[in-house]
């Protein structure tokens, strides 16, 4: 197992220096969902919530919760973030939205949290736009898919 990269040899937490390393080509994915009743489910594909557009609403929330997630989390770098793509399903199976964001960059370190912010960040934005409706909302399975780039290369989620 590979030390903890956030803690210097004191055990202090630090931000990881990044100076040396070369610049590439760096892309991550993650995917989460919100699972609600499939009435709620339809309230937000008919356009009926009170709240007004919920997808188009989370999109947008979800691409500016990467482009702020050095200000989240204490010891990620602010990125040039060159692409965030922020995907709703609705998906009756579950019933509820699969959400799935895609977040890329040339830089020195990767966009792995980028891509898991904006998916809680709208899957947050799903809950508290029809939460007067449903309570009992689950944001469920958040988790990275996949991210390439960087010395560690490529690595892909068994689904």
């Amino acid at each position: 197992m590979m030390p903890l990269s956030h803690f210097d040899a004191q055990g202090h937490a630090h931000m990881v220096d990044v100076s040396d390393k070369p610049v590439t080509a760096r892309v991550a994915v993650a995917r989460g969902a919100v699972k609600m009743t499939a009435e709620t489910l339809a309230l937000i594909t008919e356009g009926r919530a009170r709240k007004g557009d919920v997808l188009g609403v989370a999109r947008l929330a979800g691409i500016m919760g990467a482009k702020k997630t050095a200000e989240l989390i204490p010891l990620c770098h602010p990125l040039p973030i060159t692409k965030v793509a922020v995907e709703l399903t609705a998906d009756a199976t579950l019933p509820g939205i699969v959400i799935e964001a895609t977040v890329k960059t040339g830089g020195q370190t990767g966009v792995e949290m980028e891509a898991l912010t904006a998916v809680t960040v709208a899957a947050l934005t799903i809950y508290d736009m029809v939460k007067a409706v449903e309570k009992s909302m689950v944001i469920t399975d958040i988790r990275l898919i996949l991210k390439d780039g960087g010395k560690s290369g490529l690595y892909e989620a068994k689904l």
